[in-house]
């Protein structure tokens, strides 16, 4: 009796639990219009289904086609990503053009000059970037003496020796791409940031 009275207790609980979840409160209505704005079926980029009735088994689409069914029909190649236009070269947000220059190409990046016209608040932003990202290594008067520097160990210091007569198109290059024992920071970095920095070497630490 005790066993079967626990059954159906837990039975009660059970509906009870259940039939309590299924209730609206507050701003939940206890259901959902257009199902399809809250669920909806994304684009494969690179090929189509087009069998329209492609998951019908399934399928609540207002438009009576399958659930899977999710290609432009209008786009070319059998594929829902479109190609880009012909000649043309893809552009950064702030409308740089992608570098192209590869790691060992110095002397190519060099001759580079720093597109950000240098201003006040170019260089108080070169700084807060400089201090996010570099002193670490470099320090914050860009001597090498940063705490990661330190454990590291030959770190450039930036006011020394050779450093202080590169263009401003290597230190950008080197940025970017990375040199001995410094990774590249161009999958970090916005161009046009690191452009800011080298400003901010040249200006405030190497005083040139």
């Amino acid at each position: 009796m005790k066993i079967t009275h626990s059954i159906y207790t837990f039975a009660f609980l059970g509906a009870a639990f259940g039939l309590s979840s299924c209730g609206a409160s507050g701003e939940d209505p206890g259901y959902e219009f257009a199902p399809q704005m809250y669920n909806s079926i994304a684009y494969e980029p690179l090929s189509q289904i087009v069998n329209e009735d492609e998951g019908a088994w399934l399928s609540s689409r207002e438009d009576g086609k399958g659930e899977f069914f999710n290609s432009n029909i209008n786009n070319p190649n059998r594929m829902n990503m479109r190609e880009p236009v012909a000649n043309t070269v893809p552009r950064s947000k702030d409308g740089s053009l992608p570098y192209r220059l590869k790691q060992f190409e110095l002397e190519a990046a060099a001759v580079n000059v720093n597109p950000v016209a240098l201003t006040p608040q170019v260089l108080a932003e070169g700084k807060v970037l400089y201090t996010q990202y570099c002193s670490t290594c470099h320090g914050q008067g860009g001597e090498g003496d940063g705490k990661a520097g330190e454990v590291i160990g030959g770190v450039a210091n930036l006011k020394g020796g050779a450093y202080i007569n590169l263009p401003e198109g290597h230190i950008f290059h080197v940025v970017m791409k990375g040199k001995g024992r410094m990774g590249a920071h161009g999958s970090q970095i916005p161009q046009e940031r690191i452009w800011k920095i080298v400003h901010y070497v040249k200006q405030e630490i190497q005083k040139q």
